[in-house]
């Protein structure tokens, strides 16, 4: 008999079952009380459109369980899914060929939304790309080479290229759709080249910069020193360690799970980078820089490094004001980077996110094989092969 297919569920989240061909939401323990179920029958069939609307849900949910802003009454969440019982059914009426270029895109997104990941649809297209188009001077599809042109010239070129992806994407969307004759951005976007750059933006910090770095934080900014160690020290990517709970790490702090990553931006919890969960295991070092740090009688939601007043750790406000510095209006941060720098301990400055490289780097130069550091990072084998294994050693021609 086929069991039942459920999502994995990480500890104090909401997850979704098919139970009987029907789905339903299956919700952590630490909100139910004794004798009270932990399902909320949905009353929708398990297709693969119902699930896409229950994960919007979901993920809603989970995000206000980390904000401590969930309804325990579930009344709101009931209400959402009698909205989905409800078939609705919008027809556009093509009367007129349209040629506002933000009309359009608004409704290009309202087509995509159920098709995306909540985080993406928040990020890049009810946001990132809704605030390029909004800025443009010009709408009219008409002039759509006006378009190009003011992209280019206040946009870095990347991102004036993929402006210009999306833009046609949204345009071949409204001809299959009848709202416009033609795409005016075709091919727009493939005929701009980028610069080429070596190796482009792996540039991993050397071991002796790496303890300057550490030592650094641990003189100056001593409650992000734990933080930072963990980076280094595990290669793990900056909202992996922002979202690990103690949940994650067993009790003897010998193996961490990574299976969620929060972004600070959205205020949201979410799978991986790759969708999926991998064990890493701890050395001797990581093990007493865990246990040194963690508090008695730990919850398993308990976030593992939190911000100085408490909170999750904003990777903007870290990134920005505690790692790098700098003025940002009428306040100047004093960053550890920047110190460094004029101190000459560093000779360049480099994001968070290089710690991971300088992790792989470091791993590949100790004799790890590359199958074993993708493992440990959750890479495939061949983006360690493609960025970073020619960054392991430096070549050098031998006398002939």
């Amino acid at each position: 008999m086929m069991q039942p297919m459920r999502t994995r569920q990480a500890n104090g989240t909401v997850g979704i079952e098919d139970h009987r061909g029907k789905l339903r939401l299956r919700l952590p323990t630490m909100l139910t009380k004794e004798g009270q179920s932990r399902y909320v029958m949905t009353g929708l069939d398990a297709s693969d459109y119902n699930r896409k609307q229950m994960q919007k849900l979901v993920a809603l949910m989970n995000e206000e369980i980390a904000t401590g802003s969930f309804d325990c009454t579930l009344e709101r969440y009931k209400r959402e899914i009698e909205g989905y019982n409800r078939p609705q059914l919008t027809i556009v009426k093509p009367t007129a060929p349209q040629t506002d270029l933000g009309q359009l895109w608004a409704a290009y997104c309202q087509y995509m939304q159920p098709q995306l990941a909540t985080t993406t649809y928040r990020r890049d297209y009810a946001r990132k790309y809704t605030n390029h188009i909004a800025a443009l001077p010009i709408k009219d599809l008409n002039q759509s080479v006006a378009i190009r042109n003011h992209l280019l010239a206040t946009l870095s070129t990347n991102a004036a290229k993929r402006v210009l992806t999306y833009l046609s994407a949204c345009c071949k969307w409204a001809v299959a759709s009848g709202l416009v004759k033609d795409n005016p951005f075709t091919g727009m976007s493939e005929d701009i080249k980028l610069p080429k750059h070596d190796n482009d933006a792996i540039d991993p910090f050397s071991k002796q910069e790496m303890d300057s770095i550490i030592t650094a934080f641990e003189q100056h900014k001593p409650h992000y020193a734990p933080f930072v160690k963990f980076l280094f020290w595990t290669g793990c990517r900056t909202g992996e360690a922002i979202g690990l709970t103690w949940g994650h790490i067993n009790p003897e702090c010998t193996q961490i799970t990574f299976s969620e990553s929060y972004d600070s931006a959205l205020n949201i919890r979410k799978t991986t980078k790759t969708g999926k969960a991998r064990k890493f295991p701890c050395n001797t070092k990581l093990r007493a820089l865990l246990l040194s740090i963690k508090p008695p009688n730990t919850l398993p939601d308990t976030p593992v490094f939190l911000a100085p007043k408490g909170g999750m750790v904003n990777n903007t406000k870290f990134s920005t004001q505690i790692w790098k510095g700098g003025k940002q209006g009428d306040n100047n941060y004093h960053g550890v980077m920047q110190k460094l720098i004029e101190e000459g301990a560093i000779d360049r400055y480099r994001c968070p996110y290089n710690t991971r490289h300088t992790f792989i780097t470091l791993m590949l130069a100790e004799g790890l094989t590359v199958s074993a550091v993708a493992k440990l990072v959750g890479n495939s084998p061949a983006i360690i092969l493609a960025h970073y294994a020619g960054n392991t050693h430096r070549i050098e021609l031998p006398e002939l």
